[in-house]
């Protein structure tokens, strides 16, 4: 059930993975009219970056993950911060139509996916989400970013040699950043019947340190391919030999494709 985002990776994961501007909270509001009496599913919540702030803006979240370590530090996060309008359900993407059982006679005012569609059969997901939305609700699909190691700098093509070395495989994956995933994605939304399909997209550039490129590299490791404790240091020292100096200048792109049911 779960895809190896267990034990230190969850760690690395709750600490290291960026979350998502207040604007992007302003377009999932905006474009299904979210109210405090709207109900929101997180699918693959992940440690709450998007849970947690949808949270302020409607009247509770349903923030589903299938891997418990993640989950724990959702809770803790959303504790942290006074969030108590949160269930956290151990689940994934093939448990969405016993949601409805769950959700009774209230419908879905928004279901979100944040950078974790690719690990989803989205076409079968589309399909039993589509019944649980109400009308002027529907589904977000948000790219928070290409991977660090998939970037157009020096530094990033760098690092994308030096990982490519470590792990002795290839890196091309774009876990559904890529306009080709974004693309089927979008046809699949019309597919399974919602309409006026449409991306929505905020560029900003930020500046990372040393760490923060160490700390989220591992928290995209699986937890069976994570260097070791002991290896660790060895690991970050091997990535900051192969980078130029720091700060590393990092142009994110969020992408969020929406779908309504009309």
């Amino acid at each position: 059930m779960t895809v190896g985002f267990s034990g230190d990776v969850a760690e690395y994961y709750a600490r290291y993975r960026r979350g998502y501007p207040p604007e992007v909270i302003d377009v999932l509001q905006a474009a299904f009219a979210l109210t405090g009496e709207d109900a929101v599913l997180d699918l693959g919540c992940g440690t709450g970056q998007l849970a947690v702030p949808v949270a302020s803006r409607v009247g509770s979240v349903i923030g589903m993950d299938p891997e418990p370590d993640m989950l724990r530090f959702a809770r803790e996060a959303a504790a942290g911060q006074g969030v108590r309008n949160v269930a956290w359900v151990l689940g994934a993407d093939t448990d969405v139509p016993a949601l409805a059982w769950l959700l009774g006679q209230r419908s879905l005012g928004m279901a979100v996916i944040g950078q974790a569609l690719h690990w989803m059969r989205h076409d079968e997901l589309f399909q039993a989400l589509f019944p649980l939305c109400r009308r002027g609700g529907g589904i977000a699909v948000v790219a928070n970013g290409a991977p660090l190691w998939l970037q157009d700098s020096a530094w990033s093509r760098a690092l994308r040699s030096c990982l490519e070395d470590y792990f002795d495989t290839r890196l091309e994956a774009t876990c559904g950043t890529g306009a080709d995933d974004r693309r089927r994605y979008a046809q699949a939304l019309e597919a399974a019947g919602f309409a006026e399909v449409r991306e929505s997209v905020l560029e900003y550039g930020v500046e990372l340190g040393l760490d923060e490129v160490v700390g989220s590299v591992c928290s995209a490791i699986p937890a069976d391919r994570l260097p070791g404790p002991q290896e660790r240091t060895a690991f970050a020292e091997r990535i900051r030999r192969a980078l130029p100096p720091p700060p590393y200048r990092e142009s994110v792109r969020v992408a969020t494709l929406l779908g309504r049911v009309t």
